[in-house]
């Protein structure tokens, strides 16, 4: 099968297309065909080693300390059950499925293997493969953030770093219940977190927004810049602290932080679990939030989406194509923004 290889760190350049070894479900597995899939910071960081202060050592274990441990990126896929491993059920050839893959990786290339039990769930019809493939990492993992902190309606949160794939993640799902959140971005981004559902916008070049006499109730740093002894100024008492970008400093303070200062900091995801994203989906088919696409490649281009992702500026998330779309008939109510102009560059 054909996929985007990788073999030793570095820029979007290391990165070759490759005839590799077919796939098999092995018991309790999934084979997927991939239609779609993103290039992802989490993408970008393990490419290119661009790992937060102190976080190299640790990260080694996973990523591989001399060259690549896993020759072929991709945290998500959108794509059809080719077929699947005995004991598997609630899944048949023929599904239209999405997977959150995880640091397994693996969701560049023509076909991937997920475990049944793991985070994949159906798609909905409403969605192309490229719109779900779109909110599959940004989606779930700002909702594993979200539940591990009180968010209803009227909850004031500030969502740093509100362009990018969690970030514009993180905006629509608080919004949809009734949160009223600020979105921290460039100015040229503030239209686009207006269209989400942020209530209010701060432009991070011209404000700090950590200097402001207004408190929030939870505040999501999507960029790596506010840890608590920032940010701990306008947070409201008992508020959360959810750090979604951290270097290690911040994760070994956090629970002092939250002891000391009697707030939540979490500081990891937790489990990606299926339940997640199969809410992220239904909330996508109901039109309550909405597939950001910046740029859409296809996979023999996929150096150019890398490229794209390193310049740091992506909104919402490249789509990489894997399989054409197939038509569908008649209008679908899912909501995708479409944030550049050519769809493959």
């Amino acid at each position: 099968m054909k996929a985007a290889v990788y073999r030793r760190f570095g820029g979007p350049d290391v990165v070759r297309i490759e005839e590799i070894t077919d796939l098999e479900p092995k018991r309790g597995e999934i084979l997927v065909r991939v239609c779609a899939t993103t290039v992802s910071a989490a993408d970008h960081r393990s490419r290119s080693r661009d790992i937060p202060a102190g976080l190299r050592l640790p990260s080694s274990l996973v990523l591989g300390f001399f060259r690549p441990r896993r020759r072929v990126l991709g945290m998500e896929v959108a794509g059809v059950v080719e077929s699947i491993g005995h004991g598997v059920t609630g899944f048949a050839p023929g599904d239209e499925v999405v997977a959150m893959l995880g640091s397994s990786f693996g969701g560049h290339a023509e076909y991937a293997v997920v475990k049944a039990t793991d985070a994949v769930a159906h798609k909905p019809g409403e969605l192309s493969f490229a719109e779900a493939a779109s909110l599959i990492f940004g989606g779930i993992t700002a909702q594993a953030y979200l539940n591990q902190a009180t968010i209803t309606a009227g909850t004031t949160v500030l969502v740093n770093g509100a362009s990018g794939a969690v970030g514009t993640a993180a905006v629509q799902l608080a919004s949809a219940v009734g949160a009223k959140v600020t979105a921290v971005c460039s100015a040229s981004n503030h239209e686009l977190a207006t269209r989400l559902g942020a209530s209010r916008t701060i432009d991070y070049r011209v404000q700090d927004f950590s200097a402001e006499d207004v408190g929030y109730d939870v505040i999501v740093d999507c960029v790596g810049n506010a840890p608590v002894d920032r940010v701990r100024g306008i947070l409201n008492p008992g508020g959360a602290v959810l750090l979604v970008a951290a270097d290690l400093r911040s994760l070994l303070s956090a629970k002092r932080d939250a002891r000391r200062f009697a707030i939540t900091v979490v500081t990891g995801p937790g489990e990606y679990r299926a339940a997640d994203l199969q809410h992220v989906m239904y909330l996508a088919q109901i039109g309550d939030i909405a597939s950001v696409i910046d740029r859409e490649y296809p996979l023999d281009a996929i150096v150019a989406a890398h490229r794209h992702v390193d310049t740091g500026r992506k909104r919402g998330s490249v789509v990489v194509a894997v399989a054409p779309e197939p038509a569908r008939p008649g209008p679908t109510p899912a909501r995708a923004v479409q944030e550049s102009g050519p769809r493959h560059a």
